[in-house]
């Protein structure tokens, strides 16, 4: 359904028992709220689950310009009280994770937990120099020219060797998420900059990282799990970028049990 947050239109889903406690999942670049479809499955036996499409993604308004976390934040919170949500544990992956700290950081009234998947704080210039080609790319091309790159970035080399099913819905993801969105949310990627304030997370938070992820690599989300007094780590291996679909099983057993300590 379509919900009115921040001056824009946001699409989101809900599954779970109301009155459960609950629980926002937010997407990663370049795909939509369908990436949680397996999660989703399992925790909407214990939750209230919310997913949404972030700002220029699947069906969720793509506005003009350049975004950054603390806008993305920001719908993250109008969309909680768009829902009459007070508080929730959220989860993101990726720039979703990217969106969990500055809700974290923002909104700290708004948040019961944070997870904090395959992200990253801050930017290397090496690192935001890669999103000007891509951006170029998408802006000239459409998204088609870039679906085959990012799946090789997002997955094993022996995931992709068995080429499970669910990697054609992956593509699709890719594919058709909106131009101006994809560019909106790099630049925001390029852009980021939470490392140095991450200590003021006062919040119980549990980071899952990929051994074999090369885009967030694991060594950095352990420098961001030291930064947070308290805070938890998990690594699955194999997984790269899109731990949650290449672990579905290990990753939705390492939420639950993170979770569950919480309430």
């Amino acid at each position: 359904m379509k919900i009115e947050a921040n001056g824009i239109s946001l699409n989101c889903r809900l599954n779970g028992p109301e009155g459960a406690p609950w629980l926002m999942l937010s997407n990663s670049l370049a795909t939509n709220l369908s990436m949680w479809d397996q999660q989703v499955a399992v925790l909407a036996t214990d939750y209230r689950v919310v997913r949404y499409d972030q700002r220029g993604h699947g069906a969720s308004e793509a506005t003009s310009g350049n975004y950054n976390f603390d806008m993305l934040a920001d719908d993250a919170a109008g969309l909680m009280t768009a829902l009459g949500i007070d508080q929730c544990h959220f989860l993101g992956l990726s720039m979703g994770g990217m969106t969990a700290m500055g809700l974290g950081l923002n909104h700290p009234d708004r948040v019961k937990s944070l997870t904090i998947c395959n992200s990253r704080a801050d930017v290397t210039p090496d690192f935001k120099g890669l999103f000007d080609k891509r951006v170029a790319i998408a802006l000239d091309q459409g998204m088609e020219p870039l679906v085959e790159s990012t799946v090789a970035r997002w997955f094993t080399k022996e995931l992709r060797a068995a080429a499970p099913a669910f990697l054609d819905d992956v593509r699709e993801m890719v594919r058709t998420t909106p131009p101006v969105g994809y560019a909106g949310c790099a630049r925001a990627v390029q852009s980021l900059n939470y490392m140095s304030r991450l200590s003021a997370i006062d919040k119980p938070v549990l980071f899952i990282a990929g051994a074999q992820d090369i885009a967030t690599p694991a060594e950095g989300m352990r420098a961001m799990q030291a930064a947070i007094a308290g805070s938890e780590y998990v690594e699955l291996n194999p997984a790269s970028h899109l731990s949650n679909l290449e672990q579905p099983d290990a990753f939705t057993a390492a939420v639950q049990k993170f979770l569950a300590a919480q309430n």
